[in-house]
């Protein structure tokens, strides 16, 4: 067998794609490039040895096929569809020079055949054609808040896909607060759709082409995809199994990764992970700032157990949520209580990640679970722009690239409250070691902060709390000071919402295969959340101070995705 080297994805732009201005293309493309790349930096195949040529679909070009077993051409075509044109993927005809050809064979036993269309020269060096179709189509229009959706259009015959279309709306690519980084994270998002996470997808891979054991982790076709004692539906397979076991540092033998159950399609299926556990995870359905997003391994786990990737894991980044947190993590029945990751309703605290401050909210994919979601108004420590915003309370804020979230209480001794909310502010931190870091408030010096203890700080009333094992132990975990959000390399704007349902759409921040995802505006960008100490949240509840503003999320949805079909228009 050939050995796997990284995927060759090629783009093309279909010939209906309407003209877009320099700027528009350039937007699009460098995205698209980096997208691209990170993926094929992921993924391995077996290679496609010669130029990719896709398969024209029978039931498009004949009009009936000879059935009789003892002829010559038996389950050959006998004779053509007058109105035969073209093939298409989701709206994009697909060129002749990409599509094998086609014949017809006007007698039973002549294997003379009379071309149709001849076969084309294909694609050289390329494993994956992903069309890439920039319009207003009439799903963008009707449901504004999809930026973009996608579906996979043919396989080979191990079930591997071989080619997809991406639709890009058109008046989205030209709204600037969608930044760079926004359509990256989409891009791979629905590249992942269409190369193999989606449930059309996953319920039909199946063996263990690339495990170090021949024969030693291999599953069939049914075995994917199940449901739990509880009715939560979950993707089985071994490696995706050994992922959970290791996240959530459990032993138990059968632990799958739990599927949305809120953007199911008529099959029950979802192509997404499920918020309450994967918060965070480059396929959850609602997808936030890039930043605060992650390849996890699970997700790499889910396309290595296709059978049809080899993949890189030393690339992976880390999953913060829920992390040590046993195989019982997120289940309705613990959600709903205080915790380092769930919160109780009105509380005002951090982002589990800590780069920004909190409120306890919930949304329609955490099933009335609340988790602290980002604060829209100044809630960035590590924007120095948000120290002009912040509240006079004497807390002894600091905001700037290396300040973080913390819990605390704490005010000056001559203020004149004499009482504090415990809530989330803005302080420095450094690293000394790993989980382990020194804080420093306004004017004073820098502190030891024991992580899952407090500290009490001279001139100040109160105590700040220290997270633990969340601040100083993720090396890949940095908020976009070095390139934020609105000084990307396209110098785009802000902000990020997605939602919707189709083959696979993205809504605003993420461009799903098979998937769609769409803007909306109720909540925070910021979707994945922490909470604090199950003490502290309580005390929290009743600040009010910090009114959360109406702020962009992304809902990606999966679509309901056609199987594979041999096609040829």
């Amino acid at each position: 067998m050939a050995v796997p080297q990284p995927i060759r994805i090629k783009i093309w732009i279909p010939s209906e794609s309407p003209a877009l201005s320099n700027w528009e293309r350039e937007r699009l493309m460098t995205a698209v490039d980096e997208a691209v790349s990170k993926v094929s930096s992921l993924l391995s195949v077996r290679r496609v040895p010669d130029s990719l040529l896709l398969n024209r679909d029978i039931n498009k070009y004949c009009k009936f096929i000879w059935r009789n077993s003892s002829t010559v051409n038996h389950m050959k075509c006998g004779r053509a569809k007058e109105n035969y044109r073209f093939e298409s993927c989701l709206g994009v005809n697909i060129p002749d020079e990409h599509l094998n050809g086609c014949a017809v064979y006007p007698h039973p036993e002549d294997p003379v055949p009379t071309v149709l269309r001849p076969e084309g020269t294909g694609v050289s060096d390329t494993d994956f054609l992903l069309y890439v179709f920039t319009h207003s189509t009439e799903k963008c229009r009707a449901e504004s808040s999809v930026l973009a959706y996608a579906a996979h259009c043919q396989a080979d015959s191990e079930g591997r896909p071989l080619a997809g279309t991406m639709v890009i709306c058109r008046d989205s690519l030209r709204m600037e607060r969608y930044t760079h980084d926004h359509y990256v994270q989409t891009v791979i998002h629905e590249l992942f759709h269409v190369l193999g996470f989606s449930k059309d997808l996953l319920s039909r891979s199946k063996d263990c082409s690339f495990s170090s054991q021949a024969g030693a982790d291999c599953w069939s076709h049914g075995q994917a995809i199940s449901t739990d004692e509880t009715g939560q539906v979950r993707l089985y397979s071994p490696t995706v199994i050994r992922a959970m076991q290791k996240h959530l540092n459990s032993t138990h033998t059968d632990l799958g990764a739990p599927l949305e159950n809120k953007d199911v399609g008529s099959d029950g299926l979802s192509s997404h992970w499920e918020a309450r556990v994967l918060q965070g995870s480059i396929m959850a359905a609602l997808l936030v700032e890039p930043y605060l997003i992650r390849i996890d391994p699970i997700t790499l786990a889910a396309l290595q157990d296709t059978g049809w990737y080899s993949v890189n894991f030393s690339r992976a980044q880390s999953l913060v949520w829920g992390e040590g947190k046993g195989s019982q993590f997120g289940s309705l029945s613990t959600c709903h209580n205080s915790s380092t990751f769930f919160c109780i309703d009105g509380a005002l605290g951090c982002h589990y990640l800590h780069f920004h401050k909190g409120e306890c909210l919930t949304d329609p994919y955490l099933d009335g679970c609340r988790i602290f979601k980002p604060l829209a108004s100044a809630s960035e420590c590590w924007n120095k722009k948000n120290e002009e915003s912040g509240t006079n309370d004497g807390s002894g804020e600091i905001y700037g690239s290396d300040s973080r979230c913390f819990i605390s209480n704490l005010t000056r001794q001559n203020n004149s409250l004499s009482r504090v909310s415990v809530a989330g502010h803005c302080y420095r931190h450094r690293c000394t070691g790993k989980n382990k870091y020194q804080i420093q408030v306004k004017n004073s010096d820098w502190l030891d902060c024991p992580a899952g203890k407090s500290v009490e700080v001279s001139g100040y009333q109160g105590l700040i709390f220290c997270p633990d094992n969340r601040l100083c132990k993720y090396s890949d975990l940095e908020p976009p000071t070095s390139r934020q959000k609105a000084d990307n390399i396209l110098n785009v704007g802000t902000s990020i919402e997605s939602d919707h349902e189709e083959k696979d759409a993205t809504r605003s921040p993420n461009l799903m295969p098979l998937s769609l995802v769409t803007v909306s505006k109720p909540e925070i960008l910021v979707s994945a959340v922490l909470s604090i100490m199950g003490a502290f949240s309580l005390l929290s509840a009743a600040v009010f101070i910090y009114r959360k503003c109406s702020s962009a999320r992304l809902r990606v949805h999966a679509a309901n995705e056609s199987p594979y079909i041999n096609q040829c228009i």
